[in-house]
Parts: structure tokens; C-alpha cells; sequence
């Protein structure tokens, strides 16, 4: 197989066209890219390699631009930097930057008699006393990529569990290492996935392993200190359903949660007796999903049986199916966790587009945070202590940096231990967050309904049309893009641009109906609703058609194909990173990763002709027409699991043939997964490749 690579200089690659035909439900269709899946076959790297070389010969007149808004998100990066320490037992931990380098280094101190906070150097240098656990920078030397999968403590602070991956692929290697000693255990255990459990007392460890579909499907009991055969506690044969494990808070039960899209169901097994098997919370009921806390001899049960925006309710111990309501269920008010402490349940929940946290203290009056910003992000942050005395509490807005508060449960004080640092920009100036304004404003999609935009721009921006606005959205998975503190778009809102986010059906902004209306047979509301967002800001003077850029990844990045056909007009520009925009071919295939669990979001279209129907209405590859495109940026990454590469492989190479008029680049990491690049290094540059290629939409390159 071949392809003609590079065509005549000056113009893009040309993928070679191969016959494949795709036939169910008596519709037979000619794919002409399919040969771009076999990711073993050399002429499919030579293809990539040579569309990275065409990307890199078109933005080469950026490379100026991209090096000063790489040194720019650089200079306002405070490089060697400590985390607010997090006491657990008897150690403060904390990670760390340094200036240089590109991970995190992980650390302990011990706490000192009567310290109720050690002070934070604010230039980020060590607490005296310090201990390394893990230094990502000696880990990752030799590798081009680096991940940990799992880091984890032991409940008596003498092990640490730890996972690493050096190519993206998400299978881990486990290991466990002695803190006492510094040295590894024996132990080490290839192909798991995220996360892993400890016992009370350390002696065994759990973890998951994945089947060939990258669904986490097992749970395994490993005994510290060998090296022989794991046993097998747990395995879900549903191929729709994912496990995942871990200790909770109290420390009483060891939690294996099996979820799929729309239904869950809890195992327990009791922490200080890690040899037995799991006992069922509630056995699984189709379409019942529950979360389950342990605090002391009651379990905490969060639920959406009879309540779509989910009711919070106990159960004892001895009798977990019998559940007896706390919290009833409240139309638009979404409650997403419940987090259990001593004396204490603290929610997380959502109302009206934004997060909260509702305080219940025993015996007395719940009490809900609030904040003084239109727009702003709270969250209950890492709180490992059971009877803790404070919360530790995150925040941030689109103008306000990632800060750090404790809550005093007794005082209702609440206390600053740290804001993320931001450094002057260029020409040495201050970040100032009066220079900018944030907003909430409304658009009203094709049937009505009203869509929530976040506006972030500098202060007294004039609503004339003029301003160029880069409208980010994803609108799957009940996610919720909701409003945070980016210094890389520091360097966007100071060059001009508005930047927006499309809250549009398909996540959870607005609660469970919001993401109902947004998947399966509604999932074309999705991309009606960011376009009637986009046509909003033009119609309203924060922008003009012609200056928009649209940005979104993964999930988003099949929204971004959906409107690129759907209202090409809209758009001077789009950003589709790791792209799902080849649905139907994925899943349609049930051996690919993550297929099956997937049919609860998107609809089964091998079994029913609808939702074949459905998703080739919209599937981006399938739709793309003769059209006059916006300039198209796609980004990938070669190993990624989630995401085929050959889906934006395919798209482009279908775009450059179908359209020709158009400006098509794909680029693509050769070494990374899902996420991109792994060090902070890299990521900025790419956050920088696609900013200055944004800006040059604009025409504000020079």
C-alpha cells in the first residue's frame, strides 16, 4: 500500500483512496480511508509523519508567535512551586515543582507537636524536614512520555503503591516501594489500570486489570511482599460496565463501584478484613445509578431512584438495601456527591449553572457556601482525614486563579492558604483580575430552550461585532465545563480575543435533564445548541461570524466536525483535538476500546437501524460535503486509547478530497495518548502551537 505523500511543493498530503465497504441494516457504505486504521501497516506512519511534515511547513511563519506565547504562559508560571500541604496521620504531603523540569516530585513531612499548619514558602521551595516519596523527573529520564496511573499511601504512611506508563497507552506497571527504606518491594505487576486500595493495615493491595477492550473488568488481590499469582476478587462480565476500587475515608470497607452509562451497583468489603469476599450494597436495577459512603455504622446512599436530579439517602450497615431518605429530591437541583467525615456530610451539588457545597454537621443546621463572583467553580479539594477539624475547599473563576481555602467547622471562618501564583507578563506587568470581566449570557437554541455562554474578556470590552472570541464547548458524558482560571488564555484576552464557553445540552451544567436532552436520539441538540451559541454572540456585538474559532476535544471534538457541517458559515475557524469524528465506524466495531459501555451514551447502532440512522445523520466523516469549510486544526495523538488517530486521519484526508478549497492540518503526537503530551514543557508548546494558530485566524499573528 501506498500513498502519494507529498504531492507537488506547496500542497498538502494526498491519501491514497483504497476500497472498503461498510454494509448494516441494508445500507452499503464506501469507505475509502479505513486503511488508515491499521495502525501496523508503515505506509499509515508514513501518512501521519508526512501530514506533520505539511503542518509544520504551513505554520512555519508562526514559529516566532509560538515561541513568544510559549515564554509568555512560561513567565507567568511561578515554575518552582509547592502545593498547600495535606495532613494524613501523622506526615504533611505535598508535590512540587522546579524550575526546569517537567513533573512533579512528590514529598512528606513530618507534622510537629501542636502544628495545626506548616507555614508555605512562597517561593516554592521545600519544608524543612522534607522526605521525596517520588520524583517524576528520575522516573520519566530515558522516556519521551510519562504518566502515573495510581499513587497511593498506604493507611499506616510505610508503603506507597504507585503505577507508571511511558507511551500513553494507559496499561500501568505497578509497584510498591518501602518509605522506611526507600527501596522497591519485590513486587511489580504489569498491564493495570487506573488506581488500587490498600487494606487497613497495608499487608494487601488491590488494583483492576482490563480486558481487550480497555474496559477495567477485574478486580485482584495482591498479597505486599510477593511476587507469585494475584487472586481474582472480583469480575464484571457485563461488557457495558466499568469497576473501579478504592478505601474510603473512614477506612472501614474497601469500595469496588460497577457503573456503566446509566446503572451502578456497590460491593463492599470490610478494610481490616481484606481476605473476604465482597458483599452487594444493592443488587443492580437497570437505569438506578448510587454512589455509597461509609459513616460509621450507616452508608451514606446518593441515588436517582424516583429522583432525576438524584436524593440522598442511609442505610444501616447490617441492612444496606433497606434505604431511608435525608435529602429529598429537589427538580434542578443536582446533587453529584456526598462526601462523609466524623461529623459530617459535606455535598457537592449544582443549581442554576453553578457548584455548591452544602454543609450538614451533626445536630445542627445545614449550611450552604456561597461566593460573591457571577461565575465560579467550588469543590470539596483532598480531604483524607475522617475527623477532620477543617475542609479543605478549592475555587476558582474564569478571572479569580485556583485557590485554596479551609473551612473552620467550628468558627465558619473561612481562611486563604493559597492562590495559584500568577507572575507579570510581558513588559513586567501585574496580573490584575480587574483587568477583566467575566459574565453569564443566554442564547436560545432551535426549540427554545435557553443555553448558557461564560464570557471572560478584558474590562470594557465594547460589544461592536469587532472582537475576535474563540467558543469552546463538549457536551457529553453529564460533564460540566464549569467556569475556571486558565494562564495560557491570559495571552488570548490580552491580545483582544473573547473568550466563551458554550454550557450546550449533553453535559450536566444544568442537571440531569440537561444531559438527557443531549445524548442517544437528542444528541443533535448538542450541536444545535452550540451554534445558536455562536450565532448569539455574533448577533449581540461580542463578535462577528468571520471572527469566531471553535475549540473542543475529544467528545467536543465530534461536536466540533458536527457544526463544522452543520453551519459552516459560523465559524473562521476550528480546533478538533483527539476527535471523535468518526462515531459510527467505532462504534459499530464492539472489539474497539470502550465501545460497548459506550452504547448507553450514544445508542447501539448494530442493533437497532434508528440509531444507525441517527448517527450517520451527524457522524462528521460520514457528512462531509463539497462545502466551504472553515480552516481546520486537528490534533491527535498516535497511542491514544480512547480516541482512534485514524479518525482525524481520515476526517482530514476525506476534507482535502471532498472540499479542496479548504485549509486542512492534522497533527499528530507520535509518542502520547489521550491527554497529549505528558510533560508541563510540552504541553505549554502545544497550548502554544494551537493559540498562535487561533490568533493567525484571527489576523492577529503579526
Amino acid at each position: 500500500m501506498t500513498s502519494d505523500l507529498l504531492g507537488a511543493p506547496g500542497t498538502p498530503p494526498t491519501a491514497q483512496r483504497m476500497a472498503s465497504t461498510r454494509s448494516h441494516h441494508g445500507d452499503d457504505v464506501l469507505d475509502e480511508y479505513a486503511w488508515l486504521e491499521v495502525k501496523e501497516d508503515p505506509a499509515v506512519l508514513d501518512y501521519l509523519k508526512a501530514e506533520n511534515a505539511w503542518t509544520d511547513a504551513a505554520t512555519a511563519h508562526l514559529s516566532g508567535l509560538r515561541e513568544t506565547l510559549f515564554n509568555e504562559i512560561k513567565g507567568r508560571t511561578q515554575e518552582t512551586d509547592l502545593s498547600v500541604p495535606v495532613r494524613k496521620g501523622s506526615y504533611w504531603y505535598y508535590n512540587r515543582t522546579e524550575e526546569g523540569r517537567q513533573y512533579s516530585i512528590f514529598c512528606r513531612r513530618a507534622v510537629a507537636e501542636g502544628e495545626t499548619a506548616p507555614p508555605i514558602p512562597p517561593d516554592g521551595a521545600p519544608l524543612a524536614g522534607e522526605e521525596i516519596l517520588l520524583d517524576g523527573n528520575v522516573l520519566a529520564e530515558g522516556h519521551d512520555y510519562f504518566s502515573l496511573g495510581t499513587y497511593n499511601i498506604s493507611p499506616d504512611g510505610k508503603l506507597l503503591a504507585y503505577s507508571t506508563d511511558f507511551d500513553g497507552s494507559e496499561r500501568f506497571t505497578l509497584r510498591v516501594k518501602d518509605l522506611t527504606t526507600g527501596e522497591l518491594r519485590p513486587d511489580e505487576v504489569t498491564g493495570t489500570f487506573y488506581g488500587s486500595a490498600w487494606s487497613a493495615d497495608g499487608s494487601t493491595l488491590f488494583y483492576l486489570t482490563v480486558d481487550e477492550a480497555w474496559r477495567p473488568h477485574k478486580v485482584w488481590r495482591h498479597a505486599v511482599g510477593t511476587t507469585g499469582p494475584d487472586e481474582l476478587v472480583f469480575e464484571e462480565p457485563d461488557e457495558r460496565f466499568w469497576i473501579g476500587v478504592e478505601l474510603g475515608r473512614s477506612q472501614r470497607f474497601i469500595h469496588i463501584d460497577v457503573h456503566s452509562k446509566v446503572t451502578s451497583e456497590v460491593w463492599l468489603i470490610p478494610a481490616d478484613q481484606p481476605a473476604a469476599a465482597p458483599q452487594v450494597v444493592k443488587p443492580r436495577v437497570q437505569g438506578l445509578e448510587y454512589s455509597v459512603e461509609a459513616q460509621g455504622d450507616r452508608l451514606l446512599i446518593l441515588h436517582n431512584r424516583d429522583a432525576e436530579d438524584f436524593t440522598l439517602a442511609e442505610a444501616s450497615v447490617d441492612s444496606p438495601a433497606e434505604w431511608r431518605e435525608l435529602i429529598a429530591h429537589e427538580p434542578g437541583v443536582r446533587l453529584d456527591d456526598v462526601d462523609a467525615f466524623h461529623d459530617l456530610l459535606v455535598v457537592s451539588l449544582r443549581r442554576e449553572g453553578l457548584t455548591g457545597l452544602r454543609l450538614l454537621p451533626a445536630g445542627a443546621d445545614p449550611v450552604d457556601l456561597t461566593f460573591p463572583e457571577p461565575l465560579y467553580t467550588v469543590n470539596l479539594s483532598t480531604n483524607p482525614d475522617y475527623h477532620a477539624t477543617q475542609l479543605r475547599l478549592g475555587y476558582a473563576s474564569m478571572v479569580t486563579p485556583d485557590s485554596i481555602y479551609d473551612y473552620d467547622l467550628a468558627t465558619g471562618a473561612l481562611l486563604l492558604r493559597k492562590q495559584k501564583p500568577v507572575l507579570p507578563g510581558p513588559a513586567g506587568v501585574p496580573y490584575d483580575p480587574a483587568r477583566y470581566e467575566q459574565h453569564r449570557v443566554w442564547a436560545t437554541a432551535e426549540d427554545g430552550t435557553q443555553v448558557p455562554i461564560s464570557v471572560v474578556c478584558r474590562a470594557g470590552t465594547k460589544l461592536d461585532g469587532a472582537n475576535p472570541c474563540l467558543l469552546y464547548g463538549y457536551g457529553s458524558y453529564e460533564s460540566s465545563m464549569d467556569p475556571w482560571f486558565s494562564i495560557p488564555r491570559l495571552s488570548l484576552l490580552d491580545r483582544g480575543v473573547v473568550y466563551a464557553v458554550a454550557h450546550v445540552r449533553g453535559g450536566g451544567e444544568l442537571g440531569r435533564r440537561w444531559y438527557d436532552e443531549g445524548k442517544m436520539l437528542l444528541k443533535r441538540n448538542t450541536f444545535t445548541d452550540f451554534v445558536a451559541c455562536a450565532r448569539h454572540l455574533a448577533n449581540t456585538g461580542w463578535t462577528g461570524a468571520e471572527r469566531i474559532v471553535a475549540r473542543g476535544g475529544s467528545a467536543g471534538g465530534l461536536l466540533m466536525g458536527a457544526i463544522a457541517n452543520l453551519a459552516p458559515d459560523a465559524f473562521a475557524g476550528i480546533v478538533a483535538q483527539v476527535p471523535f469524528v468518526d462515531p459510527l465506524s467505532s462504534i459499530l466495531d464492539p472489539s474497539l476500546p470502550l465501545t460497548v459501555t459506550e452504547w448507553e451514551e450514544w445508542g447501539n447502532p448494530l442493533e437497532s437501524p434508528e440509531v444507525y440512522a441517527y448517527m450517520k445523520g451527524y457522524s462528521p466523516y460520514e457528512n462531509v460535503a463539497d462545502l466551504k469549510y472553515p480552516a481546520i486544526l486537528a490534533v491527535t495523538s498516535l497511542n491514544d486509547t480512547r480516541v482512534r488517530y485514524s479518525e482525524p486521519a481520515k476526517w482530514i484526508a476525506k476534507l482535502r478530497a471532498t472540499a479542496p478549497n479548504g485549509e486542512y492540518l492534522l497533527k499528530t503526537e507520535l509518542g502520547a495518548g489521550h491527554g497529549g503530551p505528558s510533560g508541563r514543557y510540552d504541553a505549554w508548546r502545544e497550548e502554544a502551537f494551537v493559540a498562535a494558530w487561533t490568533l493567525d485566524r484571527f489576523g492577529l499573528a503579526g
